[in-house]
């Protein structure tokens, strides 16, 4: 059995790790740290896992967490994960780190947005962790920078039609929504039930963290520098992203032809589902699951490409993404720990 530590165990996508990983049959859960909680069992900070898991909350402590664990998960805030996925790194431990701190190629790029990296030197042995793009990286890598939730509805929809060229670059635009989950488990007045209830809003417009991620991946896709517009949504839902991309076709093609091109892209992917013509994606067929739902239209007097996904913004948008890292990093059947149907109605 391989041995696991989750490190910051106590926020939402630590929980997620929790839920998954226990129905993993190669896996035993055997370090879960917290500041806030340390010294308290995890089942008395959720207890949804009374007698499911029986550990004590430990404090950080890289040393310790290494003499418990074979394999590291760290759940942590941006700027914490890079304090300490190095010491994993250096003693010999393959980790994927849920944070941004080793999603961007370029330590400038993250500095612009985030803070100052303090561990540059191992960027470059870093992989970003899209398993449907990188999957053979993944398979040899020991660190993973597990994609943002954003991010992985965006890409994934517009990875063949960009791959293939069939798409204008320019001119992208990402019209995404999130359920309130995806702001963390921290208490902040935007996030709090009278702020969110009966509302929908548009927040950080032109300015979100996770567009310069984007733009990253679909350079790489596309060979070429490419910019694109990201307005994020907040929805009062606990969980759930839909992303609705626009597009314009440079290439005569009909929806026909999308579809034999997305289902020869993703047939072999367990976790991407194209949707059949005429079913477009919805939140509710993919919560508590690990599936990316695409669905499209071609809008015939524009040329215009509309595509749709829906994730689950803390299974295949955060933890169920990384269990499926682990189980390419670890040789293990990558569906393992993520056979859980969506969790419908």
């Amino acid at each position: 059995m391989l041995k696991v530590a989750i490190v910051g165990a106590t926020g939402y996508t630590g929980a997620e790790l929790i839920r998954l990983l226990l129905s993993h049959s190669q896996v035993t859960i055997s370090c879960v740290t917290s500041q806030k909680y340390k010294e308290k069992m995890i089942s008395e900070v959720f207890p949804s896992l009374l007698k499911e898991i029986d550990l004590t909350l430990i404090p950080l402590d890289p040393e310790e967490v290494v003499k418990k664990a074979d394999f590291i998960f760290t759940a942590l805030p941006h700027k914490t994960a890079m304090e300490v996925v190095p010491v994993f790194f250096k003693m010999g431990k393959r980790v994927v780190d849920l944070s941004a701190d080793f999603r961007f190629k370029d330590p400038e790029l993250y500095e612009k947005f985030y803070q100052p990296h303090i561990a540059k030197d191992i960027l470059k042995d870093a992989v970003y962790g899209l398993p449907e793009i990188y999957r053979e990286m993944i398979r040899k890598a020991f660190i993973v920078g597990n994609p943002g939730c954003y991010p992985t509805s965006a890409i994934l929809p517009l990875f063949p039609v960009l791959k293939e060229n069939f798409i204008e670059s320019k001119g992208i635009i990402i019209d995404a929504k999130s359920g309130v989950t995806g702001a963390g488990r921290e208490v902040t007045l935007s996030s709090m039930f009278c702020e969110v209830n009966e509302g929908f809003k548009a927040y950080k417009v032109a300015e979100h963290r996770h567009a310069p991620e984007i733009e990253q991946e679909l350079s790489l896709i596309a060979q070429k520098k490419l910019s694109i517009t990201f307005v994020p949504h907040l929805v009062p839902m606990n969980r759930g992203i839909l992303s609705t991309i626009y597009t314009y076709l440079k290439k005569d093609i009909d929806e026909k032809g999308l579809y034999e091109l997305y289902n020869d892209y993703y047939k072999n992917e367990p976790f991407v589902r194209v949707m059949n013509k005429g079913v477009l994606p919805n939140t509710k067929f993919v919560v508590g699951s690990n599936f990316c739902d695409i669905g499209f239209k071609k809008e015939e007097t524009t040329n215009r490409l509309i595509l749709i996904s829906a994730i689950d913004n803390l299974t295949k948008g955060a933890s169920g993404q990384a269990v499926q890292n682990m189980n390419i990093m670890m040789g293990f059947l990558e569906t393992k720990g993520l056979e859980q149907m969506p969790l419908f109605p």
